[in-house]
């Protein structure tokens, strides 16, 4: 198999070493060069013909933003992952980076190189996210007809929408986010794979585009019609019952499928929660977090709708709920929020439940 081929961009020699070092260690990654800053980056991608890059966002002159931009103009498909720093500065940037056409991100390890620990979770973290983002641009052999699963219950009423997203999903969220009305009557709870910090900025930026109030997840609140509410970063999130009122949980349980939070873990709740009255939503992301939690909710006679691969960054989150026949049925991002809006408002015209 051909190793695919890296170019790291950043100010930091030191950071540039440690990277390359890290990469080194996967005999199905090479470091095809380097280059201090945006200038050389730009010059050098002819020269080295990456599969992907990684960016540095906080350079001298040209920066990371302003780099990123010129990579998408000469080559819009070819995936770029940020490297930014565990901070509101960091994750704000890192935010406006994804919006411009930055495929995922990476936090730097601290302290000019990191600890050891440090070390291994940005090792782990970029290999993985590397292969999967270089793995998407390798041709695949065309899949077989896809499979949906029909359920044999009458469809019943929709008392909540969960949804579980990664890679891609800030994006996803943003086209999504605002195609529910000022009235959509019922609350939305979100996990979106990604640190402290960085879950709080993204609930920010979806409140103010929004028409219903985004906010990131807290403990003992109550869920009431028309709210959204993103899980914390290094938090899992889950709904409980409490007589008739639902309420929001927060815990620092182990991590599922190497995440906290997980879909896994709010998906599971919302079934035991509302039982039959879930609608789940998988979108773009990497990974399988979210397929498990989909076969609880259909078990208690929920739907699972997810996004299609053509329009996902990584079709592994949804498309592992695919292979394993969980899904209701399969729609673009585009079709997603009217098709979430109309299933919700028809469903609640359906029977009666319990409701906040």
């Amino acid at each position: 198999m051909k190793a695919f081929r890296i170019l790291i961009v950043d100010d930091s020699a030191v950071i540039r070493k440690v990277l390359s070092n890290l990469l080194a260690s996967d005999p199905e990654i090479v470091v095809a060069g380097t280059a201090g800053n945006g200038i050389q980056a730009l010059a050098r991608i002819p020269e080295t013909k990456p599969d992907l890059i990684t960016l540095d966002i906080e350079m001298p002159g040209m920066d990371g933003l302003e780099t990123l931009v010129e990579i998408r103009k000469l080559y819009p498909k070819l995936p770029v992952i940020m490297f930014s720093t565990l901070t509101e500065r960091g994750a704000t940037a890192t935010l406006d980076a994804l919006a411009r056409g930055a495929s995922d991100y990476v936090t730097k390890p601290s302290h000019s190189g990191g600890s050891d620990a440090s070390r291994e979770r940005v090792q782990e973290e970029l290999i993985r996210k590397i292969k999967s983002l270089c793995a998407v641009r390798v041709p695949q052999p065309r899949p077989g007809p896809m499979l949906t699963l029909a359920s044999t219950r009458p469809p019943g009423r929709i008392d909540v929408v969960a949804i579980g997203t990664s890679t891609g999903g800030p994006n996803a969220l943003t086209a999504l986010i605002p195609e529910f009305p000022a009235d959509f009557s019922v609350p939305i709870v979100i996990v979106q794979h990604m640190p402290p910090l960085f879950t709080r900025l993204l609930a920010d930026r979806l409140n103010a585009l929004a028409r219903l109030q985004v906010q990131e997840g807290r403990e003992g609140q109550r869920l009431e019609r028309g709210q959204v509410w993103i899980a914390p970063g290094d938090q899992h999130m889950t709904v409980a019952r409490k007589g008739s009122e639902f309420v929001l949980g927060l815990n620092h349980d182990p991590q599922e499928n190497s995440c906290r939070p997980a879909v896994d873990v709010l998906f599971r709740s919302v079934a035991q929660s509302y039982g039959a009255n879930v609608l789940a939503v998988v979108l773009t992301g990497m990974g399988a977090d979210g397929t498990r939690g989909s076969a609880v909710i259909r078990e208690a006679g929920g739907e699972v709708i997810v996004q299609d691969e053509a329009s996902s960054v990584v079709w592994g989150m949804p498309g592992n709920v695919v292979a394993a026949r969980l899904t209701d049925r399969i729609y673009p991002l585009n079709g997603m929020g009217p098709e979430i809006v109309r299933r919700v408002s028809v469903r609640r015209a359906i029977g009666s439940s319990a409701c906040p």
